[in-house]
């Protein structure tokens, strides 16, 4: 109701404006530092995502069933609105991770959405979406990432991604990347893409996190 979207956008306000606001000039002047494989956001990201996240902005409008608040998108808009024009680098670090959620909910199986879906909308783990390469960028029909099938289900993905917003960094325990590969058998051009869920952490049936898989940054953009 208008109460209760009120109510929202007066909390949105004082986030945005006293929280990430403030951290806007770090972004900008110190930007996120790689070294040996790993990103260092900026002065004072991770305290404030952490602040951010324990508010509940993450799953602002995620799916209730999995631990989202289910408010509309025109309120999450005006959120990112107030968000963009406080802290745009912030910013890009939820509303990515918002989107690989969107997409797990309405295309995962049940069990992929049990098991990694409360923590994306808690903001103990994060989601980015896999999909451009150095070769391909606006014609993903030509990726070059594959898929190979294993025998216990899962599957063992090699290939490389570029721009991949919040692809790395050390704001959550995990990160849970959506990525554009091919089968073996896949047709030619953007029939044949598939979507695949590989996390930085390996999670086990009871949720704990488990090894590090087989993923790597080598490299970040400036």
């Amino acid at each position: 109701d208008a109460d209760t979207a009120d109510a929202i956008l007066e909390e949105a306000a004082k986030v945005t404006g006293g929280l990430l606001a403030p951290l806007n000039r770090s972004g900008d002047e110190e930007g996120a530092q790689w070294q040996d494989g790993a990103v260092r956001t900026p002065a004072g990201f991770r305290e404030a995502y952490a602040t951010y996240a324990e508010g509940g902005w993450v799953g602002l409008t995620g799916n209730p069933a999995h631990g989202g608040m289910g408010m509309p998108k025109m309120l999450a808009v005006q959120f990112e609105e107030m968000m963009y024009a406080a802290n745009a680098s912030f910013s890009l670090y939820s509303t990515l991770s918002a989107g690989a959620c969107l997409a797990l909910d309405a295309h995962g199986s049940e069990e992929l959405k049990n098991r990694y879906l409360p923590n994306m909308y808690a903001g103990t783990w994060a989601g980015s979406m896999c999909l451009t390469e150095p070769h391909a960028g606006t014609d993903l029909g030509i990726i070059r990432t594959k898929a190979e099938p294993q025998a216990d289900g899962s599957y063992r993905i090699s290939g490389t991604k570029i721009f991949i917003t919040g692809g790395e960094q050390d704001l959550t325990e995990n990160i849970i990347h959506l990525v554009l590969a091919k089968l073996p058998d896949a047709p030619a051009g953007s029939r044949g893409i598939s979507l695949f869920l590989v996390p930085k952490f390996l999670v086990g049936d009871d949720g704990a996190l488990g090894a590090r898989n087989a993923v790597h940054c080598g490299s970040i953009e400036h």
